[in-house]
């Protein structure tokens, strides 16, 4: 897949790109509580806030600057998504902040049926809990559970939708042609990859909207150190100092996008 969308999971300071072959994972030691829940449950039931400040008004370890931003869950505003049905969706990255991408959360309630994408515009999605059907305009479909993967290409007739609640984060941009290549639908789960160590990247050109999955730790961005746990989405402009701690004593997991294969020009 030559998109230009470069989906990658990280763990501590491993990484790896669904453009290449590779992916990292660890022993978790996860505790007895943890296991009994939902894999990714933190995404939408924040623990780090003080206790003591959870029903101020006005409370949230949101942050937003021109070179980045954190988005904690406290601050997560659901809406009806456009041409979604039964589907509720919280927007978390968007054009409007400085990033060149769409990111989005939605909850699929029964019988949820996803809209399209704009004309132009190529889709990702990860299943952050329940499943869901993807199915494309021949009717063939595939069943997406939890760290399962999708990628639409643009303009590619696709359905998402569900009979049960389910959870999925979305990305979504403007394709960049290139050259004698023809973007393919991909389909996969994380636990199909082998493990991939690549070294840490502190500066750099490309964009990013990551979502915290599992684990707790410090975040650099610019100047600013942040406390940051499963559930928090961060976004970074080009070039702005970023460097990741993992702390505790669970494992650390991202879903990470950055945008690849092409020219900055």
């Amino acid at each position: 897949m030559r998109s230009i969308f470069a989906l990658l999971f990280i763990l501590g300071l491993f990484k790896h790109a669904f453009s290449e072959e590779g992916y990292c994972s660890a022993p978790s030691g996860l505790s007895t509580e943890a296991k009994s829940k939902p894999l990714y449950w933190k995404v939408d039931n924040p623990t780090l806030s003080p206790v003591h400040l959870i029903d101020l008004p006005g409370f949230t370890r949101s942050v937003y600057k021109t070179t980045h931003a954190l988005i904690s869950p406290e601050s997560h505003v659901y809406g009806p998504l456009p041409d979604w049905s039964d589907t509720t969706g919280a927007y978390l990255i968007s054009p409007e902040m400085g990033s060149h991408f769409l990111m989005y959360l939605a909850k699929l309630k029964d019988n949820s049926r996803s809209g399209l994408p704009l004309p132009g515009v190529e889709r990702f999605i990860f299943v952050l809990q329940g499943t869901v059907t993807i199915t494309n305009a021949t009717g063939v479909s595939q069943l997406l559970q939890v760290d399962s993967y999708a990628y639409f290409p643009p303009n590619f007739e696709h359905s998402i939708e569900s009979d049960a609640l389910g959870t999925i984060v979305v990305f979504e941009r403007r394709y960049s042609p290139l050259a004698n290549h023809i973007p393919e639908p991909l389909v996969g789960s994380t636990d199909k990859h082998p493990l991939l160590e690549t070294p840490g990247e502190e500066v750099h050109y490309n964009q990013h909207g990551l979502l915290l999955l599992e684990g707790q730790g410090i975040y650099r961005l610019g100047d600013s150190w942040y406390p940051v746990q499963a559930g928090d989405v961060i976004w970074m402009a080009p070039f702005i100092p970023q460097w990741y701690a993992a702390l505790g004593k669970t494992r650390t997991r991202y879903l990470i996008y950055k945008d690849a294969n092409r020219s900055p020009l």
